[in-house]
């Protein structure tokens, strides 16, 4: 799969021109994720690609938490197995995301400090 830099996925990102996925488990996503992205917890199954990116049309970055990480790699090989044409991987994922300082999304609340 092609790589994808931070730079280069900036763009279509914000213009909503890109299906982002992270392919971490649930607990992970939940805590922070990418703006916008949806979650692949595991397995990708034809039905759940279908539900995570229905337009086959459309740009797949997939990312998990950077370099040392395959999972996004196999998400990639995945999708492009299913059909989906233009498949990047995010290699350098969160780790790159926080350096970077962009914000990121939660789908539940922290745990409040004692």
């Amino acid at each position: 799969m092609d790589p994808i830099s931070r730079d280069d996925l900036q763009a279509p990102l914000a213009a909503g021109a890109v299906t982002l996925v992270e392919a971490l488990p649930e607990s992970h996503f939940d805590a922070e994720h990418l703006p916008g992205a949806v979650n692949l917890p595991g397995e990708l199954t034809a039905d759940l690609a279908a539900t995570l990116a229905p337009d086959r049309t459309r740009k797949m970055v997939t990312y998990c938490p950077g370099p040392s990480c395959g999972r996004s790699e196999v998400a990639a090989a995945a999708f492009s197995r299913l059909g989906y044409p233009d498949v990047r991987v995010y290699t350098d994922g969160k780790a790159d995301w926080a350096g970077a300082g962009l914000p990121f999304e939660r789908t539940r609340a922290l745990p409040k400090a004692a």
